[in-house]
């Protein structure tokens, strides 16, 4: 009786056994398929998700009817062709920029439009090679364009300087401007308006957007726009974990370059074409 019981046990046991390594084998068989590369979900999807500020002309702008257009705008579609599928927009802003990024579940597959490259996003995220060369510069006022002529004459206390939080302009404008009266300002869009009206001095931005503020309006100036204060470059920003999506943005953006597409938007918005061989960077 004792042996037919311990046999009874035995096989219990080893049935045990096998449909614990059977369902294993399963979960880890339906865990493999489940995963897909970026580029897959995007294709299924049909739709590539790109995360933007909109408050940037001329690199990424939201109207008020909800239609984005800009230099990083029309990059993010030529990758959406490339990828053969159509784009749609999330809005995003700079002081949360990177937990958007980040965000579970995902937010967009990548974030474009004035996203400088830099070393501490690196290192927590991907970034693609530049398509737009960048530095800090100033916007102010067209009458007073003589009285600034280095970060010396803009960091006076009576010199008031407006930037948008949670960017690069603010944090330039902190480390650089400790005796200047910074003012921050939510709407990035807004401040060249408020500049020019003198509720603020000095704008902090990039070579990328007072170009177009100063051709527009004819009460800003741009003066210190041949000497920015920094040199860098615009790319594209995503999470790590899809180097397969940003092998073909990077494939996209060297097209770009070789084919002439990129040097036409550069004339297209007036900026600084930066990629010719001799000046080249990245």
């Amino acid at each position: 009786m004792k042996n037919e019981r311990l046999k009874i046990w035995l096989l219990i046991a080893v049935l045990a056994i096998c449909g614990t390594v059977s369902f294993a084998s399963c979960s880890s068989d339906e865990s493999t398929s489940s995963i897909r590369s970026t580029i897959e979900r995007i294709e299924q999807r049909g739709t590539i998700l790109i995360g933007t500020t909109g408050d940037y002309r001329p690199l990424s702008f939201c109207e008020s009817d909800g239609t984005y257009w800009g230099f990083g705008i029309e990059v993010a579609k030529a990758i959406a062709t490339r990828l053969g599928v159509s784009t749609e927009f999330v809005k995003t802003s700079w002081p949360t920029l990177t937990a958007d990024v980040l965000a579970e579940p995902q937010m967009f597959d990548f974030a474009i439009g004035g996203i400088t490259i830099t070393d501490a996003r690196c290192e927590t995220m991907l970034m693609s090679e530049g398509y737009l060369a960048n530095g800090k510069t100033i916007l102010c006022r067209a009458s007073e364009a003589d009285r600034y002529k280095s970060l010396t004459d803009i960091d006076k206390p009576e010199v008031h300087v407006m930037v948008n939080p949670g960017g690069l302009n603010e944090k330039f404008a902190r480390q650089n401007l400790t005796h200047a009266t910074i003012i921050v300002h939510q709407r990035n869009e807004e401040i060249p308006s408020l500049i020019a009206k003198g509720e603020a001095d000095v704008m902090i931005t990039e070579i990328t957007e007072a170009p177009y503020y100063a051709q527009t309006d004819t009460r800003l100036a741009a003066p210190l726009l041949n000497t920015p204060f920094t040199h860098g470059e615009i790319g594209v920003l995503m999470r790590k974990g899809q180097e397969d999506l940003l092998q073909v943005v990077n494939a996209t953006i060297q097209q770009m370059k070789s084919d002439g597409t990129l040097r036409r938007l550069h004339e297209k918005y007036g900026l600084v074409y930066a990629y010719d061989e001799t000046l080249k960077t990245n």
